[in-house]
């Protein structure tokens, strides 16, 4: 029996995550919402920088599986 696990959000990535991306969209987001992507070590550059150049970055802390 496989357990849940959190995994990259890059595209067909399946890696462990270990980086939670907070972000949000401030056209369609309250200031203080904040949605999050995950990350492996390999994809955190590439996620952040996409989010970034659309100014919805607003933080990257080490992910704390639930």
């Amino acid at each position: 029996m496989e357990l849940d696990r959190d995994t990259c959000s890059a595209k067909g990535c399946q890696a462990d995550a270990v980086w939670a991306l907070l972000w949000n969209n401030p056209k369609i987001h309250t200031p203080e919402r904040r949605k999050a992507w995950l990350a492996c070590d390999e994809h955190r550059a590439s996620l952040s920088d996409f989010l970034g150049a659309r100014g919805f970055l607003r933080d990257v802390e080490p992910h704390v599986p639930a």
